[in-house]
């Protein structure tokens, strides 16, 4: 059947317009209890939510639809993506889910749910709770009496994960001595993170940590890493920390202000984990969107890299089929398998930090393991997402560029799975000719999709 609710990271949209409305919300709760409480025994639901205005009016309507349909509700209030996901394993509640709009603004929001086991949900999954929202499949199936569920609140949430997120750290080690430079975003992770970097030693200097419902991602946190770089120049901190609004992405900047993205944290994490035996299979999945540079730094080493379609929860996918245990995305996206199930920005931050101190070595120096290969990236408006096959002119340009790049450089055209766009990148040693070949493949696409 067509999506018409989910789309590549749950359900997202404006609240309190369609789909992101409270009676959305409540056929969802009904769905998820309906699937989820085929398991026997006792029936929990997990909810967890971020700092936004409309997760209120979201989560209220949610519990009322798991209640409905006679599974309990267990509300966390606000805690970070990775953290609603640890909670629901280890309370081995039936499901997860997490009302966040992730790094948008706090006027939208979305809805995604974990399994039991804490992963995103499959497609085919995601299908049969959306036939049976748009349905009145439910409509007869409603329980009463002592039938129906009860909603509970779990108070000590936050404590539960900042003790998880302790244990991830290396026993023998310490963040003793090290000043770093925080920005929650507002977001989720304003009371957690904080807490585990002082816990473990760290001096820091915290920003976004004010969260008044409207300010989430409000020129600050992953999105504006600028804001920290600041932070880290004026307080001659060690690094910064640039986390989003649900905290399961996570932007650092160096000493001297400088970005060091997903892929090199991949790169750094993967190198580490290889040369000490920890790297299943010598293997780091990621998406086609990563540098050249990834796949070479590895290779080098003696390991290598596997690539997905964009999006973390196909890297997960990938690194359940093929038993690896490293993954992520160049956005910042992190998965360490071995200690939780989905992105957690936080838990990269100390596995990241727990290198620094082990090799005695600042971010800039560890982000050395990795030489990026210059990449551009082109958008163009399209009207209709045409069959690309079917593009003869475009096809011959495409073999033309790939040709001329060769074994140093790549090119990925994909439209975007949210907005009418038709996406171009580029990468290889001579900036300048990418840009010029993506130029000329822009004005193909132009003639065509325009």
């Amino acid at each position: 059947m067509e999506r018409k609710l989910f789309g590549t990271d749950g359900i997202r949209g404006i609240a309190n317009t369609d789909p992101m409305t409270g009676e959305i919300a409540m056929r969802l709760g009904r769905a998820i209890a309906f699937l989820f409480k085929k398991v026997k025994g006792q029936h929990r639901i997990v909810v967890g939510k971020d700092t936004r205005l409309s997760g209120y009016m979201l989560e209220t309507a949610l519990a009322s639809g798991i209640c409905s349909m006679g599974a309990d509700v267990w509300l966390v209030g606000p805690l970070p993506t990775p953290g609603i996901a640890f909670i629901t394993t280890s309370m081995r509640a039936n499901a997860g889910v997490v009302i966040s709009a992730s790094h948008n603004p706090y006027y939208d929001n979305g809805i995604k749910i974990f399994s039991r086991e804490g992963f995103k949900l499959p497609d085919e999954l995601e299908a049969q709770i959306e036939e049976l929202v748009l349905s009145d499949h439910l409509q007869s199936l409603r329980p009463t009496a002592s039938e129906v569920g009860k909603a509970h609140r779990i108070d000590d949430a936050v404590g539960r994960y900042v003790v998880f997120l302790k244990n991830t750290f290396p026993k023998d080690l310490t963040l003793d001595g090290l000043r770093i430079a925080l920005d929650c975003a507002n977001g989720a992770a304003y009371r957690v993170a904080p807490t585990v970097f002082e816990e473990l030693g760290a001096e820091v200097i915290p920003i976004g940590i004010e969260p008044n419902g409207e300010n989430i991602n409000a020129q600050c946190g992953a999105l504006y890493p600028e804001a920290v770089s600041r932070l880290v120049i004026e307080k001659k901190a060690d690094l910064g920390i640039s986390l989003d609004g649900d905290a399961d992405r996570i932007i650092f900047v160096d000493r001297y202000g400088k970005q060091v993205d997903g892929d090199k944290i991949l790169a750094i994490c993967g190198l580490q984990m290889l040369k000490e035996g920890r790297l299943k299979k010598g293997t780091v999945v990621t998406t086609v969107m990563s540098n050249l540079g990834l796949d070479r730094a590895l290779k080098k080493a003696g390991g290598r890299v596997i690539r997905t379609q964009v999006g973390d929860r196909y890297v997960v996918e990938e690194m359940l089929r093929g038993n690896y245990n490293l993954g992520g995305e160049p956005s910042g996206h992190t998965i360490f398998l071995d200690y939780n199930t989905t992105c957690d920005g936080i838990l990269t931050a100390l596995q990241t930090l727990a290198i620094m101190k082990r090799e005695e070595k600042d971010l800039d120096e560890l982000a050395r393991v990795m030489e990026s290969l210059p990449q551009v990236l082109y958008n163009v408006q399209v009207k209709e997402k045409k069959n690309l096959a079917e593009i003869t002119e475009l096809n011959r340009k495409i073999e033309e560029v790939e040709k001329s790049l060769g074994e140093s450089g790549r090119l990925l055209i994909r439209y975007s799975g949210t907005e009418p766009l038709l996406r171009i990148m580029l990468e290889g040693e001579n900036e300048e000719k990418l840009h010029q070949y993506a130029q000329e493949i822009v004005e193909i696409t132009k003639r065509h999709l325009q």
